[in-house]
């Protein structure tokens, strides 16, 4: 944790320009794929959310939430999250997320969803063992090509995160205790994931684990299944652990 991060609303034509500059120093995204600063301004008057997270009058980091509606059913979809590279691993990437959760709840929403790139390790712990998402939908190349050096090359593929705000689970990760789960499947990201997307030489060996992976998890959600846990080795290596989910959230 880091106690001197402040995190609050932004309202502010020069808080959303900062927010656009924090985007690209995280991504590097090309000038098609960038978020406007118009765009974050538009999130503020439609419902969703941005959140920014302080260092003194220095943002190092955001959150950026829209609403959306599912079989008559509001919800809110956190499209990006973004902490500066020098502040990372210090805990504000969580607060940030629990600032959503307290917003959406006075306002009366359920649940948040967001994606995220299952081949990224220490981000899947966070979303799912950390704050309690789950798991159950696959979306291959969710975002088309990208020139984002994170994504090393590969298709753009994501699980949808969702977080039911209220639900047991949540709860009780929330408070550091354990979910109850029975864990039927295990799906592994070694840990070597990232020096073979950087490696134009062992490109192929991170295309393949990434389709061998889709295809592990596509099957597992057709039968039911559902990530319930997250697991991280001494050696950094993750694993998917998958099983029934028992509580009756869904829209």
């Amino acid at each position: 944790m880091s106690p001197e991060i402040q995190i609050r609303p932004l309202c502010e034509h020069a808080e959303f320009d900062r927010c656009a500059e924090v985007q690209d120093t995280v991504w590097s995204y090309e000038p098609s794929a960038r978020m406007s600063q118009k765009a974050f301004l538009l999130a503020t008057q439609i419902g969703g959310q941005v959140l920014g997270a302080f260092s003194g009058k220095t943002m190092v980091g955001y959150a950026m939430s829209l609403p959306g509606v599912r079989n008559g059913h509001a919800y809110l979809h956190s499209h990006h999250l973004a902490v500066l590279p020098e502040w990372r691993n210090a805990g504000i990437g969580r607060r940030l997320k629990l600032a959503q959760r307290d917003d959406a709840l006075a306002r009366g929403f359920a649940l948040i969803e967001w994606t995220f790139d299952p081949l990224e390790i220490k981000n899947a712990h966070l979303n799912i063992a950390k704050l309690g998402a789950i798991a159950r939908r696959y979306r291959r190349d969710f975002y088309g090509p990208t020139t984002s050096p994170l994504q090393g090359g590969l298709p753009t593929d994501r699980l949808v995160a969702e977080w039911w705000l209220t639900s047991d689970r949540v709860e009780r990760i929330l408070r550091d205790l354990q979910p109850v789960a029975h864990i039927e499947l295990q799906v592994d990201v070694p840990a070597a994931i990232y020096e073979w997307k950087a490696l134009p030489e062992r490109r192929e060996a991170a295309r393949s684990l990434q389709a061998a992976n889709a295809d592990a998890l596509e099957s597992a959600f057709a039968r039911g299944l559902a990530v319930l846990g997250y697991r991280r080795n001494e050696r950094g290596d993750g694993s998917f652990l998958l099983g029934k989910w028992n509580e009756d959230f869904s829209y």
